[in-house]
This record gives structure tokens, sequence and C-alpha cells, in this order.
């Protein structure tokens, strides 16, 4: 049986070396440290999350710009707490990104998740994406020439539940049984919701955005069960700052109500995809008119195959919508530095 030795001692610079072949490989995390600036989020982090300690004992907290960070490492490569403690661990490109030495502490799996639910009660996310697209409309980044909505699905695991179960948890019920078991309550998922499109059947919420058309930078969104229809959010996702604009959708935002309600009440242009039905099929003009504004309307597409593709897709392993949404706008925020550093 062959046995093997080391070539050489480990040296003294050896992980100086391998980091600088990490980034001539083109580690994505080195990009996002260059381009984006942590400290920006520091002062809400504190103004919201600090708590005066009630005597000098204890363990200090861990510094709050290091754990969001932690929070934006996760969604970029879309990773379980436990997987996340130990990636951290054993990745040099982790450690750099989270300016962590080899010798430092690192926060485990269950402070990652309290960190998560702090956010998640306070309603912070949302603060922490506006405060970004702040930046970036002070950056000049989001040029405000259009408007463009669409949605897409964001599953989580499956239930196991009865016939019986579903029925009364889509009514809003929550079974008997679940009530006299609380540790049964706290797995099932409650808010999400079956839905179909296509001909396949999904199982979870929606990310209902709004991007800017020219920068394809998310501007606002909106989280949903899975079966609320993708236009049902659609006032709600613009304001005062798209007047005058034109609107870009597809065909499942068409219909003369919303269309008048887009013009009358958000002063928006509507250049929605038309429908042709069964026995008014769409006109040559109408099939032109289409393809000119799919031209347009297929750049928030580039948004979820971004998701999809770079950010190891959409599904998450979350129970319940408050806590979907925080996940969810987390990777909204994360796609948005990314496609900031893109576009400087």
């Amino acid at each position: 049986m062959k046995t093997f030795k080391r070539n050489k001692a480990i040296g003294f610079f050896d992980e100086d070396f391998r980091l600088e072949k990490l980034t001539k490989l083109g580690d994505p995390l080195v990009r996002l440290s260059i381009g984006i600036d942590f400290e920006l989020f520091r002062s809400l982090l504190i103004e919201k999350l600090h708590v005066e300690p009630k005597d000098d004992g204890g363990r200090k907290p861990y510094d709050y710009v290091l754990m969001f960070k932690i929070l934006i490492l996760q969604r970029y490569y879309n990773l379980g707490d436990d997987q996340t403690e130990y990636q951290i661990c054993d990745r040099l490109s982790f450690m750099r990104f989270l300016k962590l030495t080899i010798a430092d502490d690192v926060p485990d799996s269950k402070t990652i998740w309290n960190f998560r639910e702090r956010l998640t009660d306070l309603n912070l996310v949302e603060s922490l994406f506006d405060l970004f697209l702040t930046k970036l409309e002070t950056l000049g980044l989001v040029l405000h020439e259009g408007k463009i909505i669409d949605a897409s699905f964001v599953e989580v695991p499956k239930q196991r539940n009865s016939r019986e179960e579903n029925k009364q948890v889509k009514t809003g019920e929550v079974p008997e049984a679940w009530k006299e078991n609380e540790n049964k309550l706290e797995q099932k998922d409650i808010d999400a919701r079956w839905t179909k499109k296509n001909g396949v059947a999904y199982y979870g919420y929606k990310n209902h955005v709004k991007c800017d058309e020219k920068s394809k930078l998310i501007t606002s969104f909106i989280v949903t069960d899975a079966s609320v229809h993708d236009s049902q959010p659609t006032m709600d996702l613009l304001n005062e700052e798209d007047e005058n604009q034109p609107f870009y959708a597809d065909s499942a935002y068409t219909g003369e109500d919303l269309e008048n309600k887009l013009v009358e009440d958000k002063k928006v242009t509507p250049q929605i995809i038309e429908k042709g039905y069964r026995n008014k099929p769409l006109t040559d003009p109408q099939k032109a008119t289409n393809k000119e504004k799919s031209k347009v309307r297929v750049r928030i597409e580039h948004i979820f195959g971004f998701v999809e593709n770079s950010m190891n897709g959409s599904h998450i392993k979350t129970i319940g919508i408050k806590r979907a949404t925080t996940v969810i706008g987390l990777m909204n925020l994360t796609y948005n530095m990314f496609r900031k550093v893109q576009l400087a």
C-alpha cells in the first residue's frame, strides 16, 4: 500500500499564495468586497439591534456587520445555517470576505439563526433593502426610464399533511392536532400554498419584484403565498416615483380594469403583452407590438436567471411567510449588490 508524504512544509505565506490564486480564478466575493461598502449598514443595525447589557459579565455579541455579511454570503450560495458555519470554517474565500483569520471565533449555526430571527421580528430586511436602494439612487444607477414587474416561485419543503389538514390550512384554520402539539406546529407552514403553472405544481411563496428597466436593479418587492395571482400586488409595487414612465409586464397582467387603474391611479403608461383568445387571435400589428414590448420586458428574467444560476436557486427552508419574507428580501438585496458591482 502506497503512502503519500508532504512535498514540503507549510510556509508562512502559503495562505496568501492560495488566496491570490483564488482571486485570479475569479472569486466573486473579492468583487463584492471591493464594490460594496458594508459599513453603510452599521448605523441602522446598531440602532435597531443594540441592547445595553445588564452587567459586564457574559460574552460580547458578534459584530453586527459581520453577522449581516454572513447572511449575504448565505443567500449568495443558498446555504443552510449548519452548512454556512461549516463553510466559513472550511473555505479561505469565505474567511477573507468576512475578514476572519484561522484564529478567530466563527459564529455557530444557532447564532446565525438567532441573528436572522431578530431581523425578522423587527422587519429589518426591508429597511436594509431601502437603505441600499437609496445609495444606488445617489450613485445615479437607478435611471427611472421605465419599470418592469414580474413574479417567480420560491419553493419550500413540501408538507406531509392529510387531505383534511390541507383543507383546513387552505381556509386559514389550524388543525386541532397541531394546536395540541407545539413541536409539531412549529414545523408546519400554515402560510405556504400549492399552485400550478403550465401543468407543473409548486409549493411555497412568490417573489413579486419591480425592477428599473435600464439598470435591472430591483426597486421594490412583495412576498405572497404561491397561489396569489401575479397581477394582484401590482398596485402596491408601484409608487409616485414611477409616474410618467412606461410600465412593462407579461400577459398575466392584462385586463381592462387593471390597465385603467395603472393609468388613472399610478399615472404610468402600460406596455403589457397582449393576449390572444380562441375566437379573437392577435392581429399582425399586435404581434409586432408584442415583440417590441418583449425586448424590454424580458430584462426582468435576467434577475431570476441570476438567482437560479449564480445564487444556486430560489428554494428556501424557512417556515411561515414572515421568515420567508426576510430570506427573500435578503435574496433580492444580495442580487442588487452583485448587480451594482457589475454596473460599476
